[in-house]
């Protein structure tokens, strides 16, 4: 889930992970008509350029204010086209887009919270961008995965909420980590409609003014923290069963482009930087691990299908990709007796040092990964 708002532990994380993927130059937008320069502060959110070219561009980000803050491409109706989160004050991104000719909205979000300071943009032009066949495929293929996984989801689900609305503590607690994880696999592409994740998938510190807390965390808290089920946690337990069947239902109408696709598995590592690895989106049941796991595997499957075009681009991308997300899944095996289970060591049993270690791999995963959308649309020199 996206982390709105951030305690001192996530945002050191958070600082940790920007340094690795933050670009180092600045963006110039100069003769380059599909670069946008987004100068990010705690009050403004600046565009080089109100207009570009349909196709591929690249925003060229810079946070000069003092919060963190995350940087979206959004359509007329707030779906999300690309986003980039976690962007710590000081730091550099570069993100790689494929837009069609149309209207946009670029929204910078200071302390990652509401609708953001926004920018109305313009695609020009008629045709979209040049792509090779493959990419074609690789999109085909994850939006039948992202399905697969949202069709999975729902029967876990309700297996999860029977236990809940039976009253039973133990077999709903049983039941609530293996539900979340075809969510986690593909969680970038259920937040970009927009309206799903708060529903199901916000923490209480994340929650906006005036919103109701529903979705699992809710849940997470009474079966773990009150210990006991109450007659409002058995409405929750409805209302999560009828939003993950919207999500189920919209999956398959997802915008789905091959960059997204590879923002996609960096906002992954992101939640894993953000969420897991510090302890806080699981802090009652402390199954970090298990949407750990789900998260990797959601970045890895998005990479494996866009690899056999990124490896011809950019061999040694794909190279150090291989190594460590080959590494990061042998962490990982450490906390599991069995490698096929999610039956993971629970987190809070997990020491600094260890916790440390975690958060170095995904670290080194996150840079690399943070280049893979630029190497699926350019060759590299």
């Amino acid at each position: 889930m996206r982390a709105v708002r951030l305690s001192l532990v996530t945002a050191t994380a958070v600082a940790a992970l920007t340094a690795v993927t933050g670009c180092t130059e600045k963006g110039n937008s100069g003769d380059d008509d599909r670069v946008i320069d987004v100068t990010a502060t705690d009050s403004k959110c600046e565009v080089s350029k109100k207009e570009f070219p349909a196709g591929h561009v690249e925003l060229a980000i810079e946070n000069k204010g003092s919060k963190v803050t995350e940087v979206y491409v959004l359509f007329p109706d707030d779906r999300i086209v690309t986003e980039r989160e976690n962007i710590g004050p000081g730091t550099k991104h570069k993100v790689t887009a494929e837009v069609k000719a149309g209207d946009y909205t670029i929204a910078c979000k200071p302390g990652m919270k509401g609708d953001g300071i926004r920018q109305t943009v313009k695609a020009t032009g008629g045709t979209a961008a040049k792509r090779d066949p493959r990419l074609d495929s690789a999109v085909a293929a994850y939006r039948q995965y992202a399905q697969e996984q949202a069709d999975a989801t729902l029967p876990l689900a309700k297996t999860f909420a029977a236990a809940v609305k039976a009253g039973d503590v133990e077999a709903a607690k049983k039941a609530y980590a293996p539900s979340r994880i075809g969510w986690e696999r593909t969680e970038p592409v259920a937040e970009s409609f927009g309206d799903i994740d708060p529903k199901v998938d916000v923490r209480e510190d994340g929650l906006e003014d005036g919103q109701k807390w529903t979705g699992w965390h809710r849940l997470e808290k009474s079966l773990w923290q009150d210990k006991k089920i109450t007659a409002a946690d058995k409405t929750l337990a409805d209302q999560l069963i009828t939003d993950l069947t919207d999500w189920q239902q919209r999956v398959g109408k997802a915008d789905i482009t091959p960059t997204s696709m590879a923002n996609g598995a960096k906002e992954l590592l992101d939640e894993v930087a953000t969420g897991k690895v510090t302890g806080e989106e699981e802090r009652y049941s402390h199954t970090d691990l298990v949407d750990f796991k789900a998260n990797v595997e959601g970045a890895e499957k998005s990479y494996e299908l866009l690899k056999p075009v990124a490896k011809e681009n950019n061999a040694a991308l794909v190279t150090e990709l291989d190594k460590q997300f080959a590494a990061i899944d042998t962490l990982l095996d450490k906390y599991r007796a069995d490698k096929t289970s999610y039956d993971f060591t629970s987190y809070d049993k997990v020491g600094d040092a260890d916790r440390k270690q975690l958060s170095d791999g995904v670290n080194a995963l996150a840079e690399p990964l943070s280049k893979l959308a630029a190497a699926v649309v350019t060759k590299s020199s």
